[in-house]
């Protein structure tokens, strides 16, 4: 039974008051480069934080759409008590398996609100393995998120960060910064996989988990509502569907690899069904290349156009919670650059390191870097906006700037774990059904001993670099 009394604020609530302390925060500062929030700045944070995140929510809700159609078919649940069923016991080895794969995509790529597309059936696989929903959630955020936190050839992190510094004149050594990316990656995934499968051997050894009883029934109503784990024949149409399924992720995932910054050309051939060819793709070529998934699927599976119709609308529909999330986190950051607010901090906590030793310097770097991910969770707008000064002062002092884009990209990619401000975040744990305090609690633990061990090896080589 779940316990009475004082409840913390759901997800949407969280957001508002954040918003509403910023804007407060915006009136307390005596600086003429803030300007102090107005009433209608709070009321239209969300809206502009919707337009800004446009591209996201509308591939949220063609996911929603594609898994919707899918989900119809029963070739899902069918898949996901085969895997159980081939697992043997063994189910436990799912997790660092899946966390190593998400993890790849972060390092080499970025990937981020493209794992929205992974948690039905990461989160239902898991729950059907003997988990709770914070494993599932957890594979596929922590993997990701460490992935992004030593990113090695990101573009959008490391790439961004370079292009930053070299317009500042100032030269960065992209071998060091691979080297050291890939040491903090692989670090962090190793905490992370303990982390996870220690909490998992709880879950499902001692029945023990961190869900309120109102998540673990909210949960287990979404993904294991009338399933089963008992190993069912598959239809001829159902195992092509799961076949396009995957096929769907593989190309998703080819699609958005930058290509063309490896030095690979992809085939003219690969441009031919949205106009551009793949390392070009993002958010409104997966929003088309889902739905024509979905319509594919759906023909194979002989489902009429009625029912087509309704299933992908009624998938769609289960998204609009995490779409709605998504806006009102997104107007977190519209509204702090609106303000100036962004700025201010940036300034003066490049201010306040200068003059002090190496060590000191560089775990003061991450601390603000850690302040200012929140205010700017979006990596490559986060390098635009603080590289060139961080960068600068690195240099004026006669370090190096390569360790610098790594402490920006590590104490970046361990708030992007946490933050409210995160689409991610609050997209995945609300597709889990699962409360962001819960989420919180969680993951805090790991976050701070990420933070000792990053500072530990940041300044290392800051040092001896």
């Amino acid at each position: 039974m779940e316990k009475k009394g004082l409840k913390m604020p759901s997800a949407f609530s969280i957001l508002f008051i954040i918003i509403a302390i910023l804007a407060v925060i915006t009136h307390l500062i005596p600086d003429a480069s803030v300007t102090g929030a107005k009433l209608s700045d709070f009321i239209m944070a969300a809206p502009y934080g919707f337009e800004d995140a446009i591209d996201v929510c509308v591939f949220v809700i063609c996911i929603g759409g594609f898994l919707g159609v899918v989900a119809d078919t029963g070739a899902l649940d069918a898949g996901i008590a085969a895997i159980v069923k081939k697992m043997g016991g063994n189910e436990l080895m799912l997790i660092p398996i899946l966390m190593i794969i998400f993890s790849l995509g972060g390092t080499s790529y970025g990937m981020c609100e493209e794992t929205m597309a992974f948690y039905a059936l990461v989160v239902g696989t898991m729950m059907a393995a003997g988990f709770d929903a914070m494993v599932g959630c957890a594979t596929i955020l922590l993997g990701a998120g460490v992935g992004c936190l030593g990113s090695t050839v990101n573009p959008f992190a490391v790439g961004a960060a370079i292009d930053e510094l070299k317009g500042a004149g100032i030269k960065a050594n992209q071998s060091i910064i691979i080297g050291l990316g890939a040491l903090l990656w692989i670090t962090s995934l190793i905490i992370a996989i303990i982390f996870v499968m220690r909490y998992a051997r709880k879950v499902k050894s001692e029945g023990r988990t961190i869900l309120s009883a109102a998540e673990k029934a909210a949960s287990e109503a979404e993904y294991l509502s009338g399933k089963t784990t008992e190993t069912v024949s598959m239809s001829g149409s159902q195992k092509a569907t799961l076949w396009l399924f995957g096929l769907s992720f593989v190309i998703m995932i080819l699609s958005l690899i930058p290509w063309g910054d490896f030095g690979i050309k992809m085939p003219v051939f690969t441009e031919w069904l949205v106009g551009c060819r793949w390392g070009e793709w993002y958010f409104k070529e997966l929003q088309a290349w889902f739905t024509i998934m979905a319509i594919i699927i759906a023909i194979i599976s002989r489902m009429s156009e009625r029912d087509f119709i309704k299933n992908y609308i009624n998938g769609a529909a289960d998204m609009m919670s995490v779409v709605l999330v998504i806006a009102v986190s997104r107007g977190i950051s519209i509204l702090m650059k609106s303000t100036g607010l962004n700025e201010y901090v940036l300034n003066h906590a490049a201010s306040a390191l200068e003059g002090v030793n190496t060590g000191v310097f560089t775990a003061g770097s991450y601390i603000v870097y850690i302040g200012l991910s929140f205010l700017i969770p979006s990596t490559s707008g986060l390098a635009g906006a603080s590289m060139a000064t961080f960068g600068g002062l690195t240099a004026k002092l006669g370090l190096h700037p390569e360790v610098m884009v790594m402490i920006y990209c590590a104490a970046c990619g361990v708030v992007n774990l946490i933050t409210p401000t995160s689409a991610v975040v609050m997209g995945g744990t609300a597709l889990s059904k699962i409360e962001y305090p819960t989420w919180l609690k969680f993951a805090l633990p790991l976050c701070g001993i990420l933070v000792v061990v990053n500072i530990v090896i940041l300044s290392i080589a800051m040092m001896v670099l």
